[in-house]
C-alpha cells in the first residue's frame, strides 16, 4: 500500500486515543532505528519522548527481536495455568536480581493499566478494607479501576465513580503557593495533610495508598526529600498498603531499577509496564511483597487474565533486562542525566515561556508559562480551545522532534540510549520553537 492509502484506511476504520478523530492526520511510519523512527516520505524524527515513555532500549533492539522470533517458533502461546520456561525465568529475573529484599512473587499482566486493577484488588483482599487513597495529578490508566484511581480529567468518563477512592494532592512545590523554608518541611506539609485525611476517612478502613512514584504523564513531579519516607511511615502507622506504579517511572527510567530506589523506601506492591519490553510485546505486572505472597498460599487469589504471563511477552521481557545489563543502560541515564537537565535550564534562562524544568534520569518535563511573574501556565488545566499545545507539539514534529504534550507540559524523556549529541540535536529543535512559544507571553 501507499502511504496515502494505509493513512486512509486508518482513518477509516481505527478509533485513535484521546482524539477526536475528524482532523486527525496520522503520520506514516516506515522504520524505526536507535533513537529515531522515519516516516513515509524518507523524513527522521528523533524520538524525544521515547513514544510514549517506553522505548527505554531504543528502536530495534536485534536481542529482543531475536528472542521473540525464537518464542514465536517454540511455543507462541500456552494458557497462564501452565508452568514454562520464559515465564519461570523472568519472574526469577524480577525477584532476585531487581526487586528490593521484600518482594516475593509477581502477577503478570498485559499492561500498566492490568497491573493497576489487579493490585487493587490484590490490596483489597489481603486487607479486607474497602478504601483507596490516590493523588490528583495521577494517570494510573484508562481501564475502570484504573481510570477511578487516576486523578485527572480522563478519569472523567469512567464517572460517576467506584465508591471507596479517595484523593489527595501531592507536593507540586512549583505550584504549592507555599514558601517552604526546605523540601523536608513541604514533605511534612503534605504528609502530615495525608494523615489527618485517613483519620477523617477511617484508619481502619483504607486498603492502600497509590502513588505514580515519580508523577509522569502529568509533569513529571519529582517528590521533594522526605516525602515517600514519610508515606510508607503513614502506611505502617495505620497497616496501609504502599502501591508503587512504576509503570512509566521504572525500569532505569531514572536511573535506578525502579524510581523509588532513589529514596529510602520499600513498598509493599510495584505495578510495572512499559519498560520491561519497552513496547516489543506487551506485559506487565504486580510484584507483591513476601508477606502478601504467603497470604495466598491459603486464600484464593481472584485475579486472572487469558494474556497474563503470554510467552512471548516473557521472552521479550527476559531480552530487555538482559540488554540493560550488557549495554550498560542505567549507567548511561546517570551519564546523561547532567546533560539533558543542564541544556534544558539553559533554555529556561533564555525563553520566558519556560516556566520550569524537572528532569530525574532522562525522564523530564519542561512546563509552559504565559506570564513570567505568576507563573500562569500557558493554557488553563483542561482546556486548550485554541489548540495552542497541539500546534507547539505539531511544529515540533515537523521540525523533525517527536513528543507529546499534557495541559501545559511536554515531554522530553528521550530513549536511555541516548548520547550528548543526539541530546543537542533534539534540544536545538526545541529552543528553535520556544522561539515561537516566547510570543505568547505576558511580562
Amino acid at each position: 500500500m501507499t502511504a496515502d492509502e494505509i493513512r486512509k484506511l486508518d482513518k477509516k476504520y481505527n478509533l485513535h486515543s484521546w482524539s477526536a478523530q475528524g482532523k486527525l492526520n496520522p503520520i506514516v511510519v516506515e522504520r524505526a532505528e536507535g533513537v529515531y523512527f522515519w516516516d513515509s516520505n524518507g523524513k527522521r524524527y528523533i524520538d524525544m519522548s521515547s513514544q510514549l515513555v517506553n522505548i527505554n532500549i531504543g528502536h530495534h533492539n536485534q536481542k529482543v527481536i531475536d528472542a521473540i522470533k525464537k518464542q514465536a517458533d517454540k511455543l507462541p502461546y500456552i494458557g497462564p495455568a501452565f508452568a514454562i520456561d520464559v515465564r519461570s525465568e523472568l519472574a526469577r529475573k524480577i525477584i532476585e536480581e531487581i526487586a528490593p529484599s521484600n518482594m516475593g512473587k509477581v502477577f503478570f499482566t498485559v499492561g500498566g493499566a492490568e497491573a493497576n486493577e489487579n493490585a487493587l484488588k490484590i490490596a483489597k483482599m489481603y486487607t479486607g478494607r474497602d478504601k483507596v487513597f490516590s493523588r490528583y495529578r495521577s494517570y494510573h490508566g484508562a481501564t475502570y479501576g484504573a481510570a477511578n484511581l487516576t486523578g485527572e480529567i480522563r478519569r472523567f468518563p469512567s464517572e460517576p465513580g467506584i465508591p471507596g477512592f479517595v484523593k489527595f494532592f501531592d507536593p507540586y512545590l512549583y505550584r504549592a503557593g507555599i514558601d517552604f523554608e526546605s523540601e523536608e518541611a513541604a514533605s511534612k506539609y503534605y504528609v502530615d495533610k495525608l494523615r489527618e485525611q485517613i483519620a477523617y476517612e477511617g484508619r481502619d478502613k483504607v486498603a492502600a495508598i497509590f502513588l505514580e512514584t515519580v508523577t509522569g504523564s502529568n509533569g513529571v513531579i519529582i517528590p521533594p526529600k522526605g516525602y515517600l519516607e514519610g508515606v510508607r511511615e503513614v502506611c505502617d502507622e495505620f497497616g496501609i498498603l504502599m502501591v508503587c506504579d512504576e509503570v512509566m517511572a521504572g525500569w532505569g527510567r531514572t536511573g535506578e531499577w525502579f524510581a523509588f530506589m532513589n529514596w529510602d523506601v520499600k513498598p509493599d506492591m510495584i505495578t510495572f509496564s512499559k519498560g520491561i519490553t519497552c513496547g516489543y510485546a506487551p506485559l506487565g505486572g504486580v510484584i507483591v511483597s513476601k508477606k502478601i505472597a504467603e497470604y495466598f498460599d491459603d486464600h484464593v487469589l481472584y485475579c486472572g487474565l487469558t494474556q497474563s504471563a503470554h510467552p512471548i511477552g516473557c521472552a521479550a521481557g527476559i531480552a530487555t533486562i538482559d540488554v540493560y545489563k550488557e549495554e550498560k543502560i542505567l549507567e548511561n541515564v546517570r551519564k546523561m542525566e547532567p546533560m539533558l537537565k543542564g541544556e534544558l535550564l539553559k533554555l529556561k534562562e533564555k525563553h520566558p515561556s519556560l516556566g520550569d524544568v524537572r528532569v530525574i534520569g532522562l525522564f523530564g518535563m519542561i512546563e509552559l508559562i504565559k506570564n513570567t511573574k505568576t507563573k500562569e501556565a500557558l493554557v488553563p488545566y483542561g482546556m486548550d480551545p485554541k489548540g495552542i499545545m497541539p500546534r507547539i507539539v505539531g511544529m515540533l514534529r515537523e521540525k523533525g522532534f517527536n513528543t507529546y504534550s499534557h495541559e501545559n507540559c511536554v515531554s522530553v524523556s528521550p530513549p536511555l540510549i541516548i548520547n550528548e549529541e543526539q541530546i543537542k540535536e533534539g534540544l536545538a529543535i526545541l529552543d528553535d520553537v520556544l522561539d515561537y512559544v516566547d510570543t505568547m507571553v505576558e511580562e
